[in-house]
């Protein structure tokens, strides 16, 4: 199978699941079946990873605040077991908006506990929430400033080291940190029996990769992410007809596969150089603009429908490499 029709083929497999899913999605949301115990939920703001089982609901980010209810019915609709754990890939409001409606529709995981006789509520009647210390700290605004988000939202789970390790319905989860790529608090996430990887917004299959440089994203730590995602991932070898391997799912657009992910690296890679060379130069960001170093790629990923441009981009990594060189 060439290249082309590999591509051809995973697009239309994807379509295949949207058209699916559309008829049973009358609040706009749509639900896609990725394995048997794991769905994705789509429209809702960035995609929502759902992992159900025996011990109960594993969602991946909650989508906007506005559309958290349509999730929560989506969710509801896979299974009437309660949430039991929601987990942030990164700190953006399309992720984490949802965050206090989904958790309020969950149940910690403990339940009640008895302390020196009294009773106790761990955490209260809420699901858990995982993310990075980057998300937390994005989260919560400084002392003496409006809160941006209500305290139901924020993470009641925050971790600073590389792996963050769960075992819930009957297989291991992997929070993995990766520092400086989009945010300085982005994770992805790794069902390993269920081989489905939710990348978040370091993957944007929609456009090119938001580098959120004054929220500490890099350049060079993106693409680290994305050579880490890569590694992750296992392609459907050697027997590619088959259309298998690790799924996927990136913060927006539709699913992919080891493949897409390398494409996707040296995509960011190649324009990176170029970037590099004309800041090593001495050209100014005007004449790097100038120069269209994301020729090319322009086309495919330089409309974003948040308005990441092409222009952007380029931008970001300009400023990147150039606070790098300080």
């Amino acid at each position: 199978m060439t290249q082309v029709t590999r591509i051809l083929a995973t697009s239309a497999t994807c379509a295949a699941l949207v058209v699916a899913a559309s008829a049973q999605a009358p609040d706009g949301v749509e639900v896609l079946t990725v394995r048997n115990n794991f769905f994705v939920v789509a429209g809702g703001g960035g995609n929502v990873g759902v992992q159900v089982g025996d011990d109960g609901v594993v969602v991946v980010d909650a989508g906007s605040a506005a559309s958290a209810p349509a999730v929560v019915a989506a969710i509801k609709r896979i299974t009437p077991k309660p949430i039991r754990y929601i987990i942030n890939t990164g700190p953006d409001a399309d992720h984490v908006g949802g965050n206090e409606t989904l958790s309020k529709a969950g149940e910690t995981l403990f339940g009640p506990a008895r302390l020196g006789g009294q009773r106790q509520e761990f955490m209260g009647p809420v699901a858990a929430i995982l993310a990075t210390e980057g998300v937390l700290r994005r989260m919560t605004a400084p002392s003496g400033s409006p809160q941006a988000y209500p305290s139901g939202a924020l993470p009641t789970e925050a971790f600073h080291y590389a792996r963050k390790a769960l075992y819930l319905n009957g297989e291991g989860i992997e929070a993995l940190h990766q520092p400086a790529a989009h945010t300085d608090g982005d994770a992805f996430v790794f069902f390993r029996r269920s081989d489905v990887v939710m990348a978040g917004d370091v993957f944007d299959a929609s456009q090119f990769p938001v580098i959120d440089v004054e929220r500490g994203g890099t350049i060079d730590g993106e693409i680290a992410a994305l050579g880490r995602l890569s590694e992750l991932a296992i392609a459907s070898v050697p027997i590619v007809s088959r259309e298998a391997g690790t799924i996927v799912v990136p913060g927006h657009g539709h699913l992919g596969d080891q493949y897409d992910v390398v494409e996707y690296r040296d995509m960011v890679t190649i324009v990176r150089d170029r970037v590099r060379d004309l800041v090593a130069a001495g050209r100014s960001l005007q004449d790097v603009q100038a120069a269209s170093p994301a020729k090319g790629y322009a086309g495919r990923y330089g409309h974003g429908s948040n308005g990441w441009t092409t222009e952007r981009f380029v931008d970001a990594i300009y400023k990147s490499l150039s606070k790098e060189k300080k």
